[in-house]
């Protein structure tokens, strides 16, 4: 096996362990403090912050990543997001915990996995040939579910055993494995990064070299309407699927019906995953894309009018099992269009796109829910979608949910349709490695 795609499996199996550790930390917070005060408002808030460094300043990390040799990004990402688990580790060994450390730790993890994803991202370029890469970028994009399918298991083992220090200690051990392996990997760099240390000019600010990323954009600018799509269809899907569980729960009443459903949708990503990962997707990979967003946006309309558990699990399931599939192939192609050395900022700018979608998209979903749907069940007008989605309490979620699945339908139809996005493989060139990898 090529040297560089061991070294990305290693890098990728230790952090799916991370993943695992740090889900199954989180989880236990959330056991412990909905145990605590009764209230889901600070497990809530723990995710805000989480999220929000990224949204405000993400394209940011992008810059260091192509500034600063990425294994090091790496590594002090792992490093100081083991050190804020420490710190709650102490804080709790100590009696001394309060809810605000949760939420400094929360903040700071956010900030420092903000610059670990475009580092390792723009990495697979030069550690993985573009036959594999779709594969690679499958794998990678499996990492959440698997960790969604696992972590809980192993929480609800676990926490009744060695309780909330006791998984924290665990989380600190893949963190260790990890940072281990970022420490004896080598990580291909860009010629730039290479040669930028022999040439002493004068480097841009971090304004000029997030400026640099948006214009290599502009210029190309298919690959920037492909991103700002992308956007959009996260701020009509975001809000649904954070819906889940009072959706679900409004229509079954069951807890336990619950976390069987939701880990159906983790297994359907994962069997969306190992799908794509024997098959390496579409060519031209546009037509993979808009086929499993098509295919998305169906389901997620069924998920709008199922109303058992058989049809609300067959939906969940295939709902997000193109995951791989859209995800994986959209990466593949940006990493052979986008130049190595801009790759950390383009797409740190791609994820601060999303996560701007995503809090906007819950706080429209909430608004519109509580305000307008549910309460417009049973009324004189709701007859007319009474046929599709029912009476009963949850019906008005069920409309939301249809309604956004319809909206990305069209939206998908309507871009795939557009010549300059069929073809854009084609139009837009490769990027062409000048050295040997």
């Amino acid at each position: 096996m090529n040297k560089n795609i061991a070294t990305f499996y290693t890098l990728t199996i230790t952090q799916i362990l991370s993943l695992i550790g740090s889900s199954m930390t989180s989880l236990a917070f959330g056991i412990w403090l909905f145990t605590e005060t009764g209230d889901s408002t600070p497990v809530l808030l723990a995710s805000f912050f989480v999220m929000l460094p990224q949204a405000l300043i993400g394209s940011f990390g992008g810059v260091i990543a192509d500034r600063w040799p990425r294994r090091m990004v790496m590594f002090l990402s792992d490093t100081g997001q083991a050190a804020g688990t420490i710190f709650l580790l102490i804080s709790f060994l100590s009696g001394s915990f309060q809810l605000w450390h949760l939420y400094a730790v929360a903040f700071i993890q956010g900030l420092l996995g903000m610059l670990q994803r475009p580092a390792m991202d723009a990495s697979i370029t030069l550690m993985v040939p573009d036959a594999h890469r779709d594969r690679a970028n499958t794998l990678r994009q499996m990492s959440g579910p698997i960790a969604g399918i696992i972590a809980p298991v192993l929480t609800g083992f676990f926490y009744a055993i060695v309780g909330i220090v006791g998984i924290i200690f665990i989380d600190l051990a893949t963190f260790m494995i990890a940072i281990v392996a970022l420490w004896y990997v080598h990580i291909p760099e860009p010629p730039e990064h290479v040669s930028s240390g022999a040439s002493q000019k004068a480097k841009p600010t971090f304004l000029q070299d997030a400026k640099v990323a948006f214009e290599f954009l502009w210029q190309t600018r298919v690959l920037l309407w492909l991103m700002v799509y992308a956007a959009a269809l996260n701020f009509f899907l975001a809000g649904c699927i954070n819906l889940a569980t009072p959706y679900i729960m409004t229509l079954t009443g069951s807890e336990e019906l619950l976390g069987i459903l939701l880990g159906i949708m983790n297994l359907g990503m994962v069997a969306g995953g190992i799908v794509m990962f024997i098959w390496g997707g579409t060519r031209p990979r546009i037509h993979g894309i808009m086929g499993g967003l098509l295919f998305r946006a169906f389901w997620l309309m069924v998920y709008g009018i199922a109303r058992t558990p058989f049809t609300l699990g067959l939906a969940l399931f295939f709902l997000l099992s193109t995951n791989a599939l859209v995800d994986g192939s959209v990466m593949s192609m940006m990493q052979l269009k986008v130049p190595p050395h801009l790759q950390g900022r383009v797409f740190a700018l791609m994820f601060q796109m999303m996560f701007i979608a995503t809090p906007l998209s819950l706080l429209v979903t909430g608004f519109a829910v509580d305000t307008i749907f549910e309460p417009a069940v049973g009324t004189p007008m709701w007859g007319f979608v009474a046929p599709l989605v029912g009476s009963e309490a949850g019906a008005g979620m069920g409309l939301f949910i249809l309604l956004n699945g319809l909206c990305i339908f069209v939206l998908t139809l309507f871009v795939y349709l557009l010549p300059q996005i069929r073809h854009s493989e084609a139009t837009i060139p490769d990027y062409v490695l000048q050295t040997n990898v």
